[in-house]
Formats: C-alpha cells, sequence, structure tokens
C-alpha cells in the first residue's frame, strides 16, 4: 500500500500511461487497473475517489480518440495498423456507450473525428474516382452514413459522389 499521495499519485500515473497505451477496448484496461490498485492480492489495494478514477476515465476517452481518428488518417489506409472505417464505426459507438455510462461528454472526440472523417472521405473519394486505388472502405453504406449523422457531419462538407465508391 502506498504510503503517501506522491506515490499513490505515481501509481495512478503508471495505471493511466498502462490505460492511454492500451489495445482497442481501453474501458477493460480501466477496469482492470481498478482492480489491480483496489482489490487484487498483488496489487497495494489503495482506496479510490471518484478523482482519482477520473484521470483513468479521461485516458480511456484519449485512448479512444487515437484508435477512431488512426483508422480516419487517409495516410495510413495501406499501413497494417490500418483496421477501417467499421473499426472506426465500431470505436464510436463503445465511446458513447461508455460516456454515457459515466456521464462524459465525448464533444471533443466527435469533433476530431468529424474533421478527419471529411477529410479521409474526401481523399478516398478522389482516389477511388480517379483510379488510383480501390476503396478501402469496410462498412456498409448505412453504417457509413449513421456515423457521419452521430458526428455531425453535413453532406455538403463531403465530396460528391462519395456514396458511388461504397461497396454493398
Amino acid at each position: 500500500m502506498p504510503r503517501c499521495n506522491t506515490e499513490k499519485k505515481k501509481l495512478l500515473e503508471e495505471e493511466c500511461l498502462i490505460v492511454r497505451t492500451s489495445g482497442e477496448i481501453p474501458e477493460v484496461a480501466m477496469y482492470s487497473s481498478i482492480y489491480y490498485m483496489t482489490e487484487d492480492p498483488d496489487g497495494p489495494n489503495i482506496e479510490l475517489h471518484p478523482d482519482d478514477v477520473k484521470d483513468l476515465k479521461i485516458a480511456v476517452i484519449e485512448r479512444y480518440q487515437e484508435i477512431i481518428l488512426r483508422d480516419l488518417a487517409p495516410e495510413n489506409r495501406d499501413k497494417g495498423l490500418y483496421r477501417g472505417l467499421a473499426r472506426s464505426v465500431a470505436n464510436w459507438q463503445r465511446l458513447t456507450k461508455f460516456c454515457a455510462k459515466e456521464n462524459l461528454d465525448p464533444g471533443p472526440v466527435r469533433s476530431a473525428a468529424a474533421k478527419a472523417l471529411i477529410i479521409f472521405m474526401r481523399q478516398e473519394t478522389k482516389d477511388v474516382m480517379s483510379g488510383v486505388r480501390t476503396t478501402c472502405i469496410n462498412c456498409s453504406s448505412s453504417e457509413l452514413e449513421q456515423l457521419i449523422d452521430q458526428l455531425g457531419v453535413y453532406c455538403e462538407e463531403l465530396p460528391g459522389g462519395w456514396r458511388e465508391i461504397l461497396i454493398e
């Protein structure tokens, strides 16, 4: 058990880093961190207050933002780390469920994702329509339209012909 607030703070910072760099479902890492710190027989068995857990929740949101934006970045389309728009859709849904459950605002992520989606769709549409590449969009048109709506993107912000490049 940490002897002072400094040790507790350091432990929380380490756990936030673990959550922040976790895999595809960061809230699982958050719950594992909470368990480790409070209940695990091999853990420090500390008492966490709501303010302590708040930083872990912020790390979850930051991680979701990172992985959502990763799959909305046109420059990542041909890289091994790229998972496609289907993964952005799934991660956006996970993030919004997490935020609703924890009474948090996904607004900053929504704004960043909306801008990234517009840029992605402009580049993807341009590249596919000019024959530079085949589309990498791996979600249905209804899933994409739902994401567009949830992110608050106006169809006028998207390039003409974007629907034509979708594979059904």
